[in-house]
């Protein structure tokens, strides 16, 4: 269990919400991790009871059927998922889909969406990467061109976290293919819509119970209706949800680190090597002794960017910075953790096998690290 007696980000009534998500998670998650990590898929079931419990877009407005709360209790959610071991897409919605439609979308789309994405009978998704552009958004190659009064989409997109799952999509599309990132605009399209073709679950090395797949777009006609926000504005909207973007996957990435270290403490304390614990020999101890040293000031950096956030005040290359920072913790933690579990760490039916494998991509999605440090290096 995560200890989160010296944290200062929340207050009493985030750390209440907090026994809460413990209790639902150990019900409704915990048991069935092995067999969501088979299925490759988190199932509609459980979207339904984290959303009866409020742990689903829990800052989206009361008149659009939320509970009005600030972006602390989302990040209390992401810290228990992701220590617990899951990579399900709970905060993909929470964190950055939910505030598109609050914050652009029409009346009749907040109407239409948000009830369903809070209670989770509604799941979204957001198709950004193509197989030819990654990280520079600005190459997406998919386009939705005016006809009438309707859009027809053309195009593919990969690696698109709920694509399984997904009742409705944004699509990062060109309107406009001659204005470049001015002609870009996100245009909401719902599973089952001709010309929309969910493709595979794609496998990949780790977050497994993560439906991630391939979407195809071919003549796919839907209402000018369906932009999402001002036409031709994709790119900036994007743009202005990227810190809490980066900072969603800061928090879990530091969650993460934290059940690694706590796997590897409770493993070497354990086994025994040569009439001692593994934990008793100088190298395990020094070892573990600089990751907590690292996971204190990982602690004591996110609670800043969190309160930074709920303030109003975190720019994008601090969320960056936080984002490089903390998955590259992640990472090292995980490895050296998998290190200490010796051969028992390369074994799936240990935790710290999962941990390790879906910690590798956190410093690749949400813009890859490169990346991270090149918008930091503009406000140099």
């Amino acid at each position: 269990m995560l200890d989160t007696s010296n944290r200062f980000a929340y207050n009493e009534d985030h750390e209440a919400f907090r026994d809460t998500v413990r209790k639902v998670l150990a019900e409704h998650m915990v048991p069935y991790l092995d067999q969501h990590e088979e299925e490759g898929i988190v199932p509609r079931e459980a979207w339904k009871a984290v959303g009866e419990a409020g742990m689903l877009c829990p800052t989206v407005a009361e008149e659009n059927g939320g509970l009005g709360l600030d972006f602390g209790f989302n990040c209390v959610v992401n810290e228990e998922l992701c220590y617990i071991g899951t990579s399900a897409g709970f905060g993909l919605q929470s964190d950055i889909t939910a505030n598109y439609f609050e914050r652009l979308g029409t009346p009749e789309q907040r109407e239409k969406y948000l009830p369903g994405m809070v209670s989770g009978d509604i799941i979204t998704a957001i198709a950004m990467t193509e197989p030819g552009a990654g990280s520079d958004l600005q190459g997406v190659r998919t386009t939705a061109i005016e006809d009438g009064n309707h859009l027809v989409l053309n195009g593919s997109k990969t690696y698109i976290t709920n694509g399984q799952n997904a009742d409705v999509v944004i699509v990062v599309a060109k309107t406009d293919p001659s204005q470049g990132a001015k002609g870009t605009s996100l245009v909401l399209v719902e599973a089952g819509t001709p010309g929309f073709e969910k493709g595979r679950n794609l496998d990949k090395i780790g977050q497994h119970s993560a439906d991630t797949s391939e979407l195809f777009f071919s003549d796919c006609r839907v209402p000018k209706t369906n932009i999402l926000g001002g036409e031709g504005r994709g790119f900036v909207h994007l743009m202005e949800e990227l810190p809490q973007e980066r900072l969603s996957i800061a928090v879990s990435a530091q969650a993460g680190a934290q059940r690694a270290f706590d796997e590897a403490v409770n493993f070497t304390k354990d086994r025994k090597a040569f009439g001692r614990t593994v934990f008793e020999f100088q190298n395990t101890k020094f070892t573990l002794a600089d990751l907590k040293a690292k996971l204190q000031v990982g602690w004591a950096h996110l609670d800043w960017a969190i309160k930074r956030h709920l303030d109003g005040k975190l720019t994008t290359d601090e969320a960056s910075a936080a984002k490089l920072w903390h998955t590259d913790l992640q990472w090292e933690i995980c490895d050296a953790a998998l290190q200490l579990h010796g051969g028992a760490g390369y074994m799936n039916e240990y935790m710290i096998a999962r941990l390790w494998r879906d910690a590798r991509v956190t410093r690749i999605f949400g813009g890859t690290n490169e990346i991270m440090k090149e918008v930091i290096s503009r406000a140099i």
